[in-house]
């Protein structure tokens, strides 16, 4: 048994650090997208407009992060993608804090309304698009978990992992 934990420790060992920091690029905007639109449809938890900001920097980021897998880990090419996306990660979290800073009434939000409405509709269609779209305030916090916002954990994990993708980045090139 010990022999086969070995076995695995060595081949997950094996990992070069410019491999990892391209592969969390690339998963860490993935798994926060996906749990903000399992949020959404899975869970009925409708985002605002600086949740949706989040949700674009995350987007943005999995552009450079596919992109750095085009290239050996090791190459300039690669590394530059990964940085780019580390950059859009932390874009969302810096969002993150903003929102978080706005729902705890640290910071003032929107004083008007943000929704967007889809173009070149009926006045009857327009109307019934309003009544029908939930109204979601950013200054208002829709679930906790361990009395953190969606958006405190956003930035929490966006900051975070960016900062771990610099660091391994950086430190695979002193390698």
């Amino acid at each position: 048994m010990n022999e086969a934990v070995a076995a695995n420790a060595d081949r997950f060992g094996s990992l070069s650090t410019p491999s990892a920091a391209r592969l969390i690029s690339l998963l860490l905007p993935a798994a926060l997208l996906a749990g903000a639109f399992g949020s959404q449809y899975l869970g009925g938890l409708y985002p605002c407009e600086m949740c949706w900001w989040q949700r674009y920097a995350h987007m943005a980021a999995l552009v450079p992060a596919a992109l750095a897998f085009t290239a050996p880990a090791k190459s300039g090419r690669a590394r530059t993608f990964t940085l780019l996306a580390a950059l859009a990660i932390a874009v969302s979290g810096a969002i993150g804090v903003y929102h978080a800073g706005v729902e705890a009434k640290i910071f003032q939000g929107f004083t008007q309304c943000t929704a967007t409405a889809t173009g070149g509709l009926s006045t009857a269609e327009l109307l019934k698009q309003i009544v029908h779209t939930p109204l979601v305030r950013c200054d208002e916090v829709q679930f906790r978990f361990l009395g953190i916002s969606m958006a405190g954990w956003n930035a929490i994990l966006s900051l975070g992992g960016a900062a771990l993708i610099l660091v391994l980045g950086l430190k695979g090139r002193r390698a």
